[in-house]
Parts: C-alpha cells; sequence; structure tokens
C-alpha cells in the first residue's frame, strides 16, 4: 500500500484551518490518513493564544505529541499543565486521554508533531460542547450528543 518516506518538512504541503476566534492551525501531513496502515503523523504548527482542537478524546486511536518548539498548556482529566520544547505526551485511546492544547505565547508559534494510531473507525467525544465525531475511511462527521434517535427511526 505504501512505500518508505524521506521528506524535509518544507516538502510537505500545508494546510490551514480555523475555526472560531480560539481555534486555528498550520498542519504539514507526513503520512495522511489512508498513507499508512496503522499511523498517521502530521506536524502542527499554533499560532499564540490559539488551539488547534476542542478538548476531546479517542475510542480507537492514540496520540503521541512531541513539542518542536514553543511552550503551551496541556488540558487533561488531571488539569492543567505547562508544556515546553522536548516535552513527550501520550493520549490513551479512552476519557483518561483526554486532551487540548493551547498556545500560550503572544508572539511564537506552538509546533508538534502528532503521532496518531490509525482505525478505519474511530469516536472522538468532545465532553465540554457535548459532541461526537465519527471518523474514518468514508465519514468524517460530527454530531451532539443528545441528538439520539431510535435505531429503527426513519426505517422502510
Amino acid at each position: 500500500m505504501s512505500e518508505m518516506k524521506h521528506l524535509k518538512k518544507e516538502d510537505l504541503s500545508l494546510e490551514h484551518k480555523e475555526g472560531t476566534s480560539d481555534y486555528e492551525y498550520y498542519k504539514r501531513s507526513f503520512l495522511p490518513r489512508g498513507y499508512a496502515e496503522q499511523c498517521i503523523v502530521n506536524i502542527y504548527e499554533i499560532p499564540p493564544q490559539k488551539s488547534a482542537y476542542p478538548y476531546h478524546y479517542h475510542h480507537k486511536n492514540e496520540e503521541v505529541f512531541y513539542i518542536i518548539k514553543g511552550q503551551g498548556i496541556l488540558k487533561t482529566p488531571d488539569g492543567t499543565r505547562e508544556v515546553s520544547t522536548g516535552d513527550l505526551l501520550y493520549f490513551p485511546a479512552n476519557e483518561k486521554g483526554a486532551h487540548q492544547l493551547i498556545n500560550t505565547s503572544l508572539t511564537e508559534m506552538l509546533i508538534y508533531i502528532d503521532f496518531d494510531t490509525y482505525h478505519d473507525i474511530d469516536i472522538a467525544i468532545y465532553p465540554e460542547s457535548k459532541k461526537i465525531g465519527v471518523w474514518g475511511k468514508d465519514i468524517n462527521r460530527l454530531y451532539k450528543l443528545n441528538d439520539y434517535v431510535d435505531y429503527y427511526d426513519d426505517e422502510i
């Protein structure tokens, strides 16, 4: 399916995404979803005073962050703590692995490598906004947790 890769950061295409005023990132995909069978590797750059993603956890995918440059606050179920260049962070695939990384600098980017395991389907829970994300090969969608429907609703 895939072959060995050896690239420099500058060789990777850059994706920019902005959400609300608190969310923004730049991403370079070294191993994008679907390239490898069991992992995803991205380099993220988070602008000052922003976060790439809301507080969340996964049911299947584990994550490891390596902070290349910068400083920030890591929010977990155990509270918040400072992180900085050289820190290596692991998030298990369960509610104990809930996390959000926030760039606390006023002027510098927070840059980290995100190593993820990959499964055909993963569920992410966003406890603060009460959303559920369904991620996989053919689906990438978010829903409100309280939008429950009966198993047979709308079936013919």
